[in-house]
């Protein structure tokens, strides 16, 4: 035990600190004096301390017996994303939290993001270095990943189910995709997302319609209108966004000072706590303190990529690729969202966002990381499914077809 302790990467957890420490201040900035939200802070440093104890705990244990029940963690998931359908509470137009006992929530959304990783890394791993063919490997795999997408859409959860298809894209990239695929796939999808802005643009009547009275999501438009057609969207709609520009750019290279940004303080940035605490951060803590922050996530991906590049299997690149990818998709899309780069889809700021779900989902996917620079030395295993009840019937017969076209190929 204490020989685990000693090889765990000590920079990691004095970021994960000076991450905890960024949280803490932003959220108390914001939430301080405020009747329903005033407690938030000492709720995040619960959740921290929770967070730690996972934390450790996934970096002691084998990450090698995540992918050996790769199948189970699958299924599991896949049935949290059915039953929020029926018993999940609804926030902010998406119904996607389950109430524990305790009135603590989870978002299994946010949960099966590590639960895809683990998942279509033991797919991979099944590869044993052959090129993925495009019919047998590239389709199942994204098949596999389009079922718990169609659940999130279902839930109206547009920015986590976005994040499923990117951490599909990472992992395909490192499975050992054929250039001609990924060009393909990188073609067709930035003309289908060129072709759909340059419509919603010239045809925004006819669009709005469309995704509102056809489709039903009305609230996708108050996230589109602001970013895409600024001088037609309504006051209400793009009070978030407008607001959080003038907080950003008010903040100067030094900051306002710590509670003391005139926009944030004033309510004017709903959810200053959770996903707008970046606007927190550029308005108080100006320029130096968002690249400061920028600076600790840069050094936090960077450890990761070197602890992946020094494992001996394939299953520990697998994973730590599918967690950088998810992490670069959240911070992009949370800081793009407040810049004008990308619209508003709740997606929470890595580490730094009020939120128990998403933080646990953090630390745990680190724990793993730490968890792959502690046995990722050891001899690659041939990770059989394990034996039990899943493994027989229909179920069995599916997947079994999958990982035999795997292997095949």
């Amino acid at each position: 035990m204490l020989q685990k302790f000693k090889r765990m990467d000590m920079s990691i957890i004095l970021i994960l600190l000076a991450l905890m420490a960024f949280s803490l201040f932003s959220i108390y900035s914001v939430t301080t004096g405020r009747a329903k939200i005033g407690h938030y802070t000492e709720r995040m440093a619960i959740y921290y301390a929770v967070g730690f104890v996972a934390f450790l705990g996934f970096s002691l244990v084998s990450y090698k017996l995540l992918i050996k029940y790769a199948l189970y963690i699958y299924l599991f998931g896949l049935m949290l994303l059915v039953l929020v359908l029926f018993i999940g509470n609804e926030y902010y137009g998406a119904k996607g939290w389950m109430t524990l006992p305790g009135g603590l929530s989870l978002q299994p959304a946010e949960l099966f993001k590590l639960f895809l990783i683990i998942f279509l890394s033991y797919m991979l791993l099944r590869k044993r270095k052959n090129k993925l063919s495009f019919w047998c490997d590239v389709v199942p795999l994204g098949m596999l990943t389009l079922v718990p997408w169609l659940l999130v859409m279902a839930q109206n959860d547009l920015g986590n189910a976005l994040s499923y298809m990117m951490i599909l894209a990472g992992l395909l990239w490192i499975g050992n995709i054929k250039y001609t695929h990924a060009l393909i796939a990188l073609v067709v999808a930035f003309a289908a997302v060129f072709s759909g802005i340059q419509a919603y643009i010239h045809y925004h009547d006819q669009a709005v319609k469309l995704i509102s009275e056809d489709l039903g999501k009305k609230h996708w438009i108050a996230r589109f209108d602001p970013w895409l057609v600024p001088d037609l969207a309504s006051r209400d709609v793009s009070w978030q966004t407008y607001n959080a520009k003038l907080a950003i750019g008010s903040g100067g290279i030094e900051g306002k000072g710590y509670m003391k940004g005139t926009t944030i303080q004033s309510e004017r940035v709903p959810l200053a706590y959770a996903d707008s605490i970046f606007v927190q951060v550029a308005e108080e803590y100006g320029f130096i303190g968002s690249s400061v922050l920028l600076l600790l996530y840069f050094i936090l991906i960077h450890r990761l990529v070197l602890i992946a590049a020094d494992c001996r299997d394939r299953a520990g690149p697998y994973l730590i690729t599918g967690i950088i990818t998810m992490f670069v998709y959240q911070i992009f899309v949370n800081i793009g969202a407040f810049i004008g780069l990308m619209p508003l889809t709740g997606i929470t700021l890595p580490f730094i966002s009020y939120g128990g779900t998403s933080l646990l989902i953090n630390m745990m996917s680190i724990g793993i990381v730490m968890s792959i620079r502690i046995h990722g030395q050891e001899e690659e295993d041939p990770f059989p499914l394990p034996e039990g009840p899943v493994e027989s019937g229909w179920i069995s017969r599916t997947f079994q077809h999958i990982r035999n076209g795997f292997i095949r190929n």
